[in-house]
């Protein structure tokens, strides 16, 4: 039986950026140098194949840090964490290893600062998310307030609106945070502002290289999570940019083949904590069921990389780098 034929638009970029790229190998060096077990405070990344992965190599993944014993070194995720959690493992005298990524920091850096001259800040993220957890957690409690959406700027209760700053999740719609951001400086026009875009590159590229495929796709894919924030994004950046069936798929055997009958073009992308090998798998099981001719649509190229800490670096350096 003939298959029918399939054009495959591939979004690039696509996956792993660097900042995940980076947390998995803190994750594989610290299994190196110190041996298995090694804990892990919350998913390294947002994806359950990475994190098996790592499982199988000896890592032990946990919610709090009172989970983990003393005499083991502990790596916070790429997320960030509460200045409070890496303040209790220096209590402990533990070894540990911030991987939290450098675009996250970033962020944290900031809010410090604007608080060290004296402005509450406002966050555009989502409640409850690691990162938004790990930002706020970086100033007193109140001085960072949360807004998600343009009618929670319209309610928040601001101590001075003349003396506020807002900083952003970095996995955020780039299309809805510039909703949210023109709310704010409606509100409060002398509201201090990033210097340079807090969303980071990977999670701007990854919407735009969607943006670019959505309007020639009958259906659109994304690998990724259903807990990563960047991956359900895209989804939504699909159907906003025009494609009337976008999808969040985690494996190759989540693919709902009923729902895509009958379509003559597919778009696949991934979201920043997705492997290789498991768009590789979509793309091999799409090439089971049809005849495919595959096409890369590249927006941007990223030759972003970030340095390990210098403790997985060096032999004998401080344990608290």
């Amino acid at each position: 039986m003939t298959k029918p034929e399939l054009k495959l638009y591939l979004a690039a970029p696509r996956g792993f950026c660097a900042g995940v790229d980076r947390a998995i190998k803190i994750v594989e060096m610290a299994l190196q140098k110190w041996g298995a077990p090694v804990f892990v405070r919350h998913e390294i990344v947002h994806n359950k194949f990475v994190v098996d992965g790592l499982r199988a190599q000896g890592a032990i993944f946990v919610q709090e840090l009172d989970e983990c014993p003393d005499d083991r070194p502990v790596i916070f995720s790429a997320h960030g964490v509460p200045k409070s959690v890496p303040s209790a493992a220096q209590a402990r005298n533990m070894i540990y290893v911030d991987a939290t990524c450098p675009l996250v920091s970033k962020v944290h850096i900031e809010a410090e600062r604007h608080s060290e001259n004296g402005l509450q800040m406002i966050m555009i993220g989502h409640a409850g998310h690691p990162e938004t957890i790990g930002t706020m957690g970086q100033l007193p409690d109140g001085e960072v307030l949360l807004v998600e959406s343009e009618a929670d700027v319209e309610a928040v209760a601001v101590r001075d609106p003349d003396r506020l700053a807002y900083i952003t999740q970095t996995t955020l719609s780039v299309d809805d945070t510039a909703g949210v951001v023109a709310a704010l400086q409606r509100r409060f026009p002398n509201i201090a502002g990033p210097h340079k875009e807090d969303i980071c590159y990977a999670t701007t590229n990854r919407q735009e290289a969607v943006k670019a495929i959505a309007p020639l796709c009958d259906a659109l894919l994304v690998v990724g999570a259903p807990n990563s924030s960047n991956s359900k994004r895209l989804v939504e950046v699909a159907a906003r940019a025009g494609c009337s069936y976008a999808q969040l798929v985690q494996r190759a055997k989540d693919i709902d083949w009923r729902a895509l009958d009958g379509i003559k073009t597919i778009g696949i992308t991934a979201g920043a904590s997705a492997p290789d090998v498991l768009i590789q798998e979509v793309i091999d099981a799409f090439s089971e069921h049809y005849a495919v001719t595959i096409e890369t649509v590249e927006t941007a190229k990223e030759n972003v990389s970030f340095k390990v800490p210098r403790i997985l670096r060096e032999v004998g350096a401080p344990a608290h780098d």
